[in-house]
């Protein structure tokens, strides 16, 4: 028989609402037991089943509670994952995974002390657009990759009021978004020689970091992460070159716009891409010249949960490890190092 997981979520805010409890919600083997939500009860109102608790420490009290996840404001996570970590809970931590490599790789060490599963949301792992992208460089379709760039821009020229725009440890779209581009070069690519960043405050009335130009160096590769908030007119989210040919691709993965509107994991639209947002693939097959467009592969932020599933209950490794997400806050810090003080900052990964 199938062990069913009780989840204890913790915040219900845009990522908690719209990442989280969909997914815990529509898995067969996890159970959203219990919602920690300090004055409002609207996760009761989604998902009636639930209960709403005001404190961390009574969900934590909680033994039957076997999973925490964690969406709260970024420098919480550390001492929330700890205390939850100490309580011997299962910890699944939004993106940024913690403000310092040094306070990540103390949770890693303190997992692994505690042999509980700890990992973090790097849901873009299983975008669709993504999916895509390994399958091309693992089947070798454009040769040897010399140029990979990745763009994750917004245009907001004003504030809308959320603490990642305060001037508080973790914020700004460099530990926001900047976590997601890095993540996803090291699912792709390893770990890089050097880092090279220039990160800066574009917005007058910006209180932190809203644009970056990050650089990755690998022997013959170089990976190239965007993102700014002042990008009106879209370019495009994935640029590929190899020796073969290229990979041009526009528009975002669809599975956020999905959920946000409402749309639960288990619909059959869910995950699938518009024509009209298939990238173009221009490379050599062969004996053959190919130029045109290619599906996109049906994304699933689900297959996130049953790993996590799985790396509970049946010991299986897991996708997203606490040495990775450690090395991605690691690659944060250079950058900041990096535009600081104008040069590019060799990058040694951090061992758990």
């Amino acid at each position: 028989m199938n062990k069913t997981i009780h989840v204890g979520l913790v915040g219900f805010g845009f990522s908690g609402q719209v990442f989280h409890a969909p997914f815990v919600h529509s898995h067969p083997n996890l159970q959203l037991t219990k919602v920690v939500e300090r004055t409002k009860s609207r996760s009761k109102e989604l998902y009636p089943y639930t209960e709403v608790v005001r404190d961390f420490d009574e969900l934590l009290e909680d033994e039957a509670i076997d999973l925490v996840i964690i969406t709260t404001a970024n420098e919480l996570h550390y001492p929330m994952v700890k205390k939850a970590l100490l309580k011997n809970k299962h910890v699944v931590v939004e993106k940024p995974f913690t403000i310092s490599s040094e306070e990540a790789t103390q949770l890693a060490k303190l997992a692994n002390k505690q042999n509980r599963v700890l990992s973090v949301y790097h849901n873009r792992r299983f975008d669709g657009d993504f999916l895509t992208i390994n399958q091309i460089i693992q089947q070798n379709l454009l040769g040897h990759i010399v140029e990979f760039e990745s763009h994750y821009d917004r245009y907001r020229n004003f504030l809308k009021g959320s603490w990642r725009e305060d001037n508080r440890p973790g914020s700004g779209i460099l530990y926001d978004l900047g976590s997601h581009l890095i993540d996803q070069a090291i699912t792709l690519f390893g770990y890089p020689h050097t880092v090279t960043a220039d990160v800066r405050i574009q917005r007058p009335i910006a209180q932190t970091v809203d644009s970056f130009d990050l650089k990755l160096d690998y022997d013959n590769l170089k990976v190239l992460l965007k993102a700014s908030m002042l990008v009106r007119e879209p370019g495009p989210r994935f640029v590929i070159h190899g020796t073969n040919g290229s990979f041009v691709k526009y528009g975002m993965d669809p599975q956020e716009e999905q959920l946000k509107n409402g749309m639960m994991p288990t619909n059959m639209m869910y995950g699938i891409e518009k024509v009209e947002h298939w990238a173009t693939l221009n490379t050599d097959l062969k004996d053959l010249h190919y130029k045109g467009k290619i599906e996109t592969m049906k994304g699933n932020y689900m297959n996130f949960y049953n790993n996590i599933y799985d790396a509970i209950v049946n010991d299986m490794p897991l996708m997203v490890t606490g040495e990775q997400a450690c090395n991605t806050i690691r690659i944060i810090e250079l950058a900041m190092q990096s535009s600081e003080e104008g040069r590019s900052i060799p990058f040694t990964p951090q061992l758990v």
